[in-house]
């Protein structure tokens, strides 16, 4: 399909954000009809990606994050990426609730 441009990334991380689609997202594996409505979503900023490419950008930002993540933490601060902090506000809270979780 075609590159996703910086405002279909920052219009999908916007919606991703939303509590609801969070919550639905942790909470299931089988999330074709999340991200129909992820998309249904992304056409009202006249955006036209079906599910599958939603969930691909979804999956691929979350693998690129949790790498560049886990790089941060280890100390190493060469590795980066562009939604680093919009994606660190949404995913951030997990890992650190159970990074909480593992100290008490």
């Amino acid at each position: 399909g075609k590159h996703w441009t910086v405002n279909e990334v920052r219009a999908l991380i916007r919606i991703w954000s939303d509590k609801s689609i969070q919550q639905q997202l942790e909470g299931t594996v089988r999330n074709k009809r999340i991200f129909e409505q992820v998309a249904a979503r992304l056409q009202k900023f006249g955006i036209d990606r079906d599910w599958k490419q939603c969930r691909t950008k979804y999956k691929n930002l979350k693998h690129e994050y949790k790498s560049v993540k886990s790089a941060q933490d280890s100390g190493s601060t060469s590795k980066s990426m562009k939604f680093f902090n919009e994606l660190d506000a949404i995913l951030g809270h997990c890992t650190m609730e159970q990074a909480s979780k593992s100290d008490n």
